[in-house]
């Protein structure tokens, strides 16, 4: 799936945000809850989600679908990654979609999550999420790549252990009940 495809939509139908912030949504919504509804994820990332063409939505539903699969925990694998531009694309897109990935997260954790427990450490990584949405994206070079590169491993890794502690959380919760 290809991240320009994906923002092209976007741009088209004129939401609010690009891909990565889409899909950071949808990442966070799923953390949160694996079986969060795609439906809400479109009206959420749209003006209007009935408006997009079959082939469209179908796309876009897609896109959530597959980070639902990659983010399943029973998987057991480490196949999920950030839907970022390409490597090719220039270094001051890909941070400021790196940017905006994680604005995405967090409001996606938070419409599923809202105010309450934030199980193990959570609340430290929505902290380091939020200070990554004010990096600065006029970058340039090898040390600035370097550190993308660096930001990047971390938070695909946080994305796994927020999955993991909400997901201890709702078996706990199912333990008691």
């Amino acid at each position: 799936m290809a991240y320009q495809t994906v923002n092209t939509i976007l741009e088209k139908h004129d939401a609010d945000m690009g891909a990565a912030e889409a899909h950071g949504i949808a990442a966070g919504m799923l953390c949160v809850a694996l079986r969060a509804d795609a439906g809400s994820w479109l009206d959420e990332i749209m003006q209007d989600a009935h408006g997009l063409s079959g082939d469209n939505q179908a796309l876009l539903l897609a896109l959530f679908d597959r980070t639902r699969e990659l983010l399943d925990p029973d998987t057991g694998e480490f196949a999920f990654d950030l839907f970022l531009p390409d490597d090719d694309d220039a270094l001051t897109e890909r941070v400021e979609a790196l940017r905006t990935w994680c604005q995405g997260f967090l409001f996606g954790v938070g419409y599923q999550q809202g105010a309450g427990d934030w199980p193990g450490d959570t609340g430290e990584i929505m902290r380091d999420l939020i200070e990554f949405t004010k990096i600065d994206s006029n970058v340039d070079g090898e040390d600035d790549e370097q550190a993308l590169m660096q930001i990047h491993e971390y938070i695909r890794a946080a994305v796994m252990t927020v999955r993991d502690a909400f997901a201890e959380q709702a078996r706990d919760h199912e333990t008691r009940h």
